[in-house]
């Protein structure tokens, strides 16, 4: 019997064949390392508000719009299933709700400059997906903060940019 990996999960036509895995709250759909799909909606971002961001800095490379929020979805779901990037994620999502959320008057509520682990995880998700061109892309969306990542907290921000910077970052390398 065939044993399914983390890698191609994500691959099945038929979501409802995939087994359950990390007693998921999501029962048979697509399997994530650490139940961090549902880590971030209960955080408030969903998977579509992700796409929705990378979409707010995509630069064409001759893929139409609707077809790049497609293929940075599927990579987005194939890389929630990577360990390295889940845990670093999960990380960011502990240190987010530890030092920033639960504190009254938190001493990084400002996101203050002396703070770098928040860029250090974020650029580190970049590099895990999409290698050196990806910290690049980092640096634009950290900048910018399109859509749901101007809302989120100091280490959220830099986690789900860093995992839209590896994504497009493999998407422009797709392209060309």
């Amino acid at each position: 019997m065939y044993q399914l990996t983390y890698f191609d999960a994500y691959q099945f036509e038929d979501i409802g064949k995939n087994p359950q895995r990390y007693n998921s709250p999501f029962g048979t759909t697509p399997i994530h390392m650490f139940e961090i799909e549902q880590r971030l909606c209960d955080n408030g971002i969903t998977l579509e508000d992700i796409v929705d961001a990378a979409m707010g800095l995509y630069v064409s490379h001759g893929m139409p719009e609707e077809e790049a929020a497609e293929e940075i979805m599927r990579k987005i779901k194939k890389y929630l299933t990577d360990p390295n990037v889940s845990s670093l994620l999960l990380g960011a999502i502990l240190l987010e709700d530890e030092l920033y959320n639960k504190r009254k008057n938190s001493e990084i509520a400002d996101d203050p400059v002396f703070l770098l682990s928040d860029e250090i995880i974020g650029m580190a998700i970049a590099e895990c997906i999409g290698g050196t061109y990806a910290r690049f892309e980092f640096t634009r969306y950290d900048q910018k903060k399109p859509g749901i990542l101007a809302k989120l907290g100091p280490f959220l921000d830099d986690a789900i940019a860093g995992l839209i910077a590896g994504c497009t970052s493999r998407l422009y390398s797709d392209c060309v």
